[in-house]
This record gives C-alpha cells, structure tokens and sequence, in this order.
C-alpha cells in the first residue's frame, strides 16, 4: 500500500467532532471526486470513484446516513496497475437535488466553484472540508524520499478557497495550474506535517516525522563522513607533496649536512607518512606545536622550490 493509501485509510476512520463535519467532508469529497450528470430539470445523477476501499464505504455511508440517498457501488478492476477502483453512483432520485446544493455543489446561478461558506463556518468543519478533499484527490509522496504533497481540484476558485483553509491554520499553500486543473501543493515537511495533524492523521505525522528523524541522522552522518574523507584526503596529498620535496632536499644536501630540527622532521614524515602535522608534532622528542611543525614543512617545500629554480 503506498503512502497516500495509508493516510487515506487513516482518515476515512477520523471521527467527526461536530454534527457538520461528516457533511463538510462528504461535501468536499463530491466537489472534487464526483463526476455531476444533468439529464434535465431537476435529474441529476453523480459517480465517485476511489481507490481505497474504506474512502469507498466512508463514502456510501455518508450518503446513507446524511441524506438518505440511494447508491449503486461497482468493483472494477484496472488492467494496468492490477489494483480494485471503486464506482459509486447515486442515480437520479428526488432527495438529490436538495442534497447537492445542501453540500454547496449547486447554487441558485448553477454549479458553486467555490466552498460555501457555512459548510466551514467552524474549525473542526474546515479541517473535515481538508480531510475530504484528500480523500478525494490528495497525494504525499513516500517520506523516505523528498517531501511533496498535492491535491488537484478542477475550479480556481476551489483550489484558492483549499489554500485559505489552510493559511487560517497558519498553513502555507501554493496554487499551480496543471492544463485544465488546479493542484493545491505543500513543498514543506513541516507544512505536510501540520496538515496531517491537522486533518486528523496523526498515526501517519508520527511516521513521517520518524523518517524525517532519520533522514536528518543520515544526512548529518554522511556530511561528517564526507567532510573526514576529505580531510584525509587532502592530509595524503599534502604528505605526498611533502615527500617528494624531502627526497629533493636531501639528494642535493644530503641528510647530515640539513639542521637538525629539518633531520628530525624529515625522519618523522618518512616514519608516518598518513600522519597529519598535528600528529608529527605530538611523535616529536619533545613534543611540538602544530605551528612549529608547519614551519620547518615550509622550510623544506622553499628549499626544493629553490633548487627547481
């Protein structure tokens, strides 16, 4: 089951807290999940159609309990992805027409494009409008990967009023238009976080704020194990560097005819050769800065730059 299945399952079974929430998130659900058919003065029929088996029942139980609708549910089964679709379908039948403009999917002038605003007069209300629209169309990728979240709704109007929902919430929401839709997105995993709480997922927060957790682990490990390669890496070059103007200094003057300080440093660098200066200076007899050892290093690299030139 993939993410959004899990945080759909999740939802579906979120109870409401208010007498309205269950019809703000059926609302939501219909606006954006159903498909309206007009076949003349007042016939009108609608077809859901989900994924996930308990947004299916959520669904019909909705219409059942609420408004006492009539619905034929159809299990298909796609060729492509091997997974069931569920197809409800609430035929024409008097109480209807009173039920969609009750859930604000019709007004007085037509079709409603935006959220009516007594369906999320109260908090609670607004988060089951949220929690419907998800059902209907959301999507939050795997948190093991990078955080993106989105739902798609067909009218402007309705994807502005999702966003407002959410700033009210102090949730920032961004409107992209996708050739004839609009998709709702949330580029932030904390925003994606506060959403699910918010809507009532709080099983699916925890477990995307683990992966964050350890994501954060990770990265921090693999910086640190990046920066200490690097770090050795450049400690290996600069001995090679340091050996090979070594070798230069004492075929031209040979070991006995250098100061003893450079004899010293010299015997120590060939000795331990992956060592850094720091450890060259706490091998030394006695034991010296990090300073002192990069200055007799500096000693030797000018003495074989002198004798290049």
């Amino acid at each position: 089951m993939s993410f959004t299945a899990e945080v759909k399952d999740e939802l579906a079974r979120v109870a409401p807290m208010c007498s309205h929430c269950d019809k703000a998130t059926l609302a939501a659900l219909v606006r954006i999940e159903g498909t309206l058919f007009f076949s003349g003065p007042g016939r009108y029929r609608i077809e859901i159609a989900t994924d996930v088996p308990s947004v299916a029942r959520l669904v019909i139980k909705l219409l059942h309990g609420i408004y006492e609708l009539k619905t034929n549910l159809t299990v298909r089964r796609s060729v492509l992805h091997k997974t069931p679709n569920y197809l409800i379908e609430v035929p024409t039948q008097p109480r209807l027409e009173p039920a969609l403009r009750d859930m604000g999917v019709l007004s007085g002038e037509g079709l409603e494009m935006g959220i009516a605003d007594e369906l999320v007069e109260k908090q609670c209300c607004a988060a089951a409008y949220l929690r419907g629209a998800f059902l209907g169309s959301g999507f939050i990728s795997n948190p093991r990967g990078d955080f993106h979240f989105e739902i798609t709704v067909e009218s402007e109007s309705l994807a502005d009023g999702l966003v407002e929902l959410m700033a009210n919430k102090g949730i920032s929401a961004r409107v992209m238009q996708r050739r004839s839709s609009y998709m709702v997105y949330l580029k932030s995993g904390t925003a994606i976080l506060e959403f699910l709480a918010y809507v009532g997922a709080h099983h699916s927060a925890l477990s995307m704020e683990n992966e964050r957790v350890i994501k954060s682990v990770r990265n921090d490990v693999n910086r640190i194990t990046n920066a200490e390669i690097a770090n050795q890496a450049k400690a290996a070059n600069a001995s090679v560097d340091q050996i090979f103007a070594i070798r230069k200094v004492v075929d031209a003057y040979g070991m006995e005819n250098l100061p003893p300080a450079l004899q010293e440093f010299i015997k120590l660098r060939v000795t331990n050769p992956d060592a850094t200066l720091k450890e060259l200076g706490e091998k030394a007899n006695p034991p010296l800065s990090k300073s002192a050892v990069y200055h007799r290093v500096r000693r030797i690299e000018q003495m074989a730059k002198d004798l290049g030139e």
